[in-house]
């Protein structure tokens, strides 16, 4: 505290001292060559002089400084001259040039920010018009070559409808998917907890996607055998959501003939951590920290050949959270991936 106060008023401190001696020496100049030199006066004269200058000096400096540095503040427009107070002024250059060189940084570290932010959303706006533009444009393509006269056709006809309807059904796929994670992240989505076994909904999931797995050839497994149940908190009909996401896309970007391997850990006390594990594509690590966006896709072409709203990831990731849960992912491009979320045990 009084380093600040020291360094505060430095500057008036030194300037007050050296203008008080000096009109202190040229008084007492003059008083010696009129031989009326009296000390006591003197000495009063040199305190009074301080006093008033120092006042004078500082009360100046501070209102200069402020003002030039409101005006620098206004210009600039980063600032609004509402929080600029009267009591953050220093009149220390040391001082004074360390908090514009703070606030410089954070405006720069805010600008940087706002540019990510604007380039997620150029990037989210394309990605939203790419995947909804691709099944209207299906579907408006056979429309029309039915309208143009093929609708004659009944095998035709019968064909482009149930093509139309495909695109249709992927519309309705995206949308559905949207709505959901729009209520996951205004918190408009409540959740049914109840105590439930998690080894039997992740058969369950087993069973709905066996077919899908079996066409590229890839074995859905625990990592043992599970003898008694592991019963978990949660909402189930969320968390199967979340397993089957995670297991798709395990499907989708696995090698044909590969594995894919599901566990449940017991982590502590109250928590199990559930893990999905395969021997697919892998994931390079420039990519990891954005898997969990909204449409965000590791592989940029434009093809879309393994379909999906691009919203999978997005919407697990939202489940966990939801149960006050944390999700985590490892993988090593070529040799697979591995996403895994915890649980609380059933009481």
């Amino acid at each position: 505290m009084t380093e600040n106060l020291g360094t505060k008023y430095r500057f008036a401190t030194v300037t007050t001292t050296y203008i008080t001696l000096t009109l202190t020496s040229v008084l007492g100049v003059f008083f010696y060559m009129s031989q009326t030199l009296n000390v006591l006066y003197l000495l009063l004269f040199f305190v009074l002089c301080f006093l008033i200058c120092f006042l004078f000096i500082q009360s100046r400096l501070e209102k200069l400084i402020y003002r030039k540095i409101k005006d620098i503040y206004d210009e600039v427009s980063l600032l609004e001259a509402t929080s600029f107070s009267k009591k953050q002024i220093s009149t220390d250059m040391e001082t004074l040039t360390k908090e514009i060189g703070r606030f410089a940084e954070n405006k720069k570290l805010e600008i940087e920010t706002l540019k990510i932010r604007e380039n997620y959303r150029k990037e989210f706006i394309g990605n939203v018009s790419h995947e909804l533009k691709t099944p209207l444009f299906t579907v408006q393509g056979y429309i029309l070559t039915l309208l143009d006269g093929a609708m004659k056709d009944k095998k035709v006809r019968k064909k482009y409808l149930k093509r139309a309807e495909k695109g249709v059904e992927r519309l309705i796929y995206i949308v559905k998917d949207l709505d959901m994670i729009t209520k996951l992240e205004v918190g408009g989505l409540s959740l049914n907890k109840t105590d439930f076994d998690i080894v039997k909904l992740i058969k369950n999931v087993f069973d709905l996607l066996e077919m899908k797995a079996s066409k590229k050839h890839i074995v859905l497994t625990f990592d043992k055998e599970y003898a008694s149940q592991v019963l978990v908190y949660g909402d189930e009909e969320r968390l199967q959501q979340v397993l089957t996401n995670l297991i798709v896309n395990a499907i989708k970007y696995g090698k044909k003939d590969g594995t894919i391997e599901v566990s449940v850990e017991h982590l502590i006390k109250n928590k199990v951590i559930v893990r999905v594990t395969d021997n697919g594509e892998g994931i390079e690590k420039e990519h990891i920290p954005r898997l969990f966006e909204r449409f965000y896709r590791v592989d940029k072409s434009g093809s879309r050949k393994e379909g999906g709203s691009g919203l999978g990831l997005a919407i697990v990731k939202h489940i966990v959270e939801a149960h006050n849960e944390k999700i985590y992912v490892e993988s090593q491009f070529g040799i697979g991936s591995e996403f895994s979320f915890t649980l609380e045990k059933a009481k």
